[in-house]
């Protein structure tokens, strides 16, 4: 790591040219799979050529509304004016430390308008931020860092020991920014000093459609994770398709977005939608503990809210809530996985309406299946978004029957064009100018329903059994606050399943309790899909987009009691 002090901005050329690190250009282009005149570019009227560099969604606003609130929060609150010329000097700082064209940034930032301004200001000069999750392992981030040829880095001034302890080997940074922070830390500088003397215009970078111009990697839950490239047509289109056609914000929206920006999801929310509209994105830093969350709501009065699942659920159960004043939602939209019905009907009594849910993926970078804010089908993923395909395909490639269970694949404008310096993950996943989803779904009247991963199906005593469908009808008890199905392998190498069980406050494990769930799966589904193994925790583990984390669950040391002489 390098050993910098404030006043001395090393030029990043100089650092890569020393570390022997590989100039980035334009020419570092990937080619997009996907051609120009799909059929759901045609559908919403999309022109690849008028997007060649996606900053133009944040100046567009320097013109049309200036002086609108951009962006509130506990850091602060700026106008599109203020943000606009924030966004510029970083820009210009960027270029000043030496950066060449298509020069990765890494970004290890919290919800905070630092982040938005750094990002539009990169892209504007033509680099490349890469986003990463705040909440990475130290030696995954330095895998990290050294993968995506990071030649500077903007950090968060709370993950500064995270990050020191990160760049212990073989790293070619050359500059590390101190962000949000007043003090001063040995090894970075601070952002003020950064942006000192800076210019508030910024020239826009000579970018076409299809350059680089962000990443974001997978969550690496099967194997070490995979830089996914996003070209700068991609945010033009997420906001001309979703955006326009479910989301429908106006300029009078104030849009709070609890998954965090660095996630594909709350990037969207946070600063694409919002932005494109005029409207005003809250953002909130720190763990979005409930608490958080119910207070951000009073505070700001936001009127659209972006979760999950597990959030809505965390809100629902959460101390208080009944007298909580949440008013000023009129939209509420979650995403990832499916609701339970019990959590949906919940919320919809405390705010008057109920989540509208969708599917996205880091690849397609936001939703591409949604329900209609005035058509809800609990249970479903949603129907097609204007803009994307979807087919279904069987086992064996051909495509499914109305009503049969297939692999989802999509097409959309806003797709990954391959996971950097990964040419056999790419091939697995970008099939074409398709994206291959890996999931199973059944349609029915235009919606989608989620029936599993195409490799999770179990056997057990002989008949397959999806572990998605029991923890579904395990979430829908009374007692059950949440719950994740696993597969697990007895002694005997037979295959069992294991609900892994957090119970709602006031409700004790016991064996009674056991037999009262496994049960509840008899009633509703089989008696051959009702769970083996029961194992009761304080918490279900998650990962930082909010998802129940399976690995977690499947790495624990902890081992799990065989309650078979219980229930035979």
């Amino acid at each position: 790591m390098s050993n910098l002090s404030n006043g001395d901005i090393p030029n990043s050329r100089q650092s890569a040219k020393e570390n022997g690190h590989k100039k980035h250009s334009y020419s570092d282009r990937i080619e997009d799979p996907v051609s120009k005149q799909t059929p759901g570019a045609l559908e919403i009227g999309f022109d690849r050529a008028a997007h060649s560099n996606c900053s133009a969604i944040l100046w567009q606003n320097l013109i049309r509304n200036p002086d609108k609130v951009a962006v509130n929060g506990p850091a602060g609150l700026l106008s599109y004016k203020k943000l606009i010329d924030l966004a510029a000097k970083w820009g210009n700082a960027f270029t000043s430390a030496g950066l060449q064209p298509g020069g990765r940034i890494a970004f290890l930032l919290d919800d905070t308008p630092t982040f938005i301004a750094a990002f539009y200001g990169a892209v504007r000069a033509g680099f490349v931020p890469v986003l990463l999750n705040i909440q990475t392992k130290p030696n995954e981030l330095n895998y990290l860092l050294k993968d995506s040829g990071a030649e500077l880095a903007v950090v968060e001034g709370s993950l500064t020991e995270i990050y020191a302890e990160a760049v212990f080997e073989d790293i070619n940074l050359g500059t590390a920014i101190l962000a949000n922070s007043m003090l001063d830390k040995k090894g970075f500088i601070n952002a003020s000093v950064f942006l000192k003397n800076q210019k508030t215009e910024l020239k826009c970078a000579n970018t076409s459609p299809d350059d680089m111009a962000f990443w974001m990697y997978s969550s690496g839950t099967t194997g070490r994770p995979k830089g996914i490239v996003h070209l700068h047509h991609d945010m033009a289109y997420i906001q001309a398709s979703f955006g326009n056609n479910i989301l429908k914000l106006s300029s009078n929206d104030v849009c709070y977005s609890v998954p965090k920006a660095y996630f594909a999801y709350g990037f969207g929310n946070s600063l694409i939608f919002p932005i494109s509209e005029g409207a005003t994105t809250l953002m909130v830093s720190g763990s979005p503990k409930p608490e958080t969350v119910l207070a951000a709501i009073e505070t700001y009065r936001p009127t659209v809210l972006f979760g999950l699942p597990t959030l809505y659920t965390a809100l629902t159960h959460a101390d208080n809530m009944l007298n909580r004043d949440l008013a000023s939602l009129r939209q509420s939209m979650s995403a990832a996985e499916i609701l339970s019905e019990d959590v949906y009907n919940a919320w919809k009594r405390k705010v008057g309406h109920g989540p509208t849910e969708g599917l996205g993926s880091t690849e397609m970078l936001h939703v591409y299946l949604s329900n209609n804010l005035d058509d809800h089908r609990i249970g479903s993923a949603g129907a097609r978004v204007r803009g994307f395909e979807i087919r279904l395909e069987s086992s064996n490639g051909d495509p499914v029957t109305l009503g049969e269970e297939g692999v989802m694949y999509v097409r959309g404008d806003s797709s990954a064009p391959a996971y950097w310096q990964r040419p056999d993950k790419t091939k697995d996943t970008m099939r074409g100018e398709w994206i291959y989803t890996g999931d199973r779904f059944v349609e029915r009247d235009g919606y989608y329903y989620f029936q599993g991963r195409a490799d999770d199906l179990i056997k057990i005593s002989g008949q397959w059994v999806w572990p998605l469908e029991v923890e579904r009808c395990l979430n829908e008890h009374p007692d059950v606050h949440e719950c994740a199905v696993l597969a697990h392998q007895l002694t005997d190498k037979r295959m069992a399943l294991c609900a892994v069980i957090s119970l709602i406050s006031g409700i004790e494990a016991s064996d009674q309790q056991t037999l009262t769930l496994r049960n509840h799966v008899k009633s509703f589904l089989t008696p051959y899909k009702s769970p083996r193994l029961f194992e009761y925790v304080t918490e279900i583990p998650k990962t930082g987009t909010g998802k129940i984390d399976r690995q977690a669950l499947i790495k624990r040391s902890k081992p799990i009691k065989d309650n078979k002489g219980l229930f035979t």
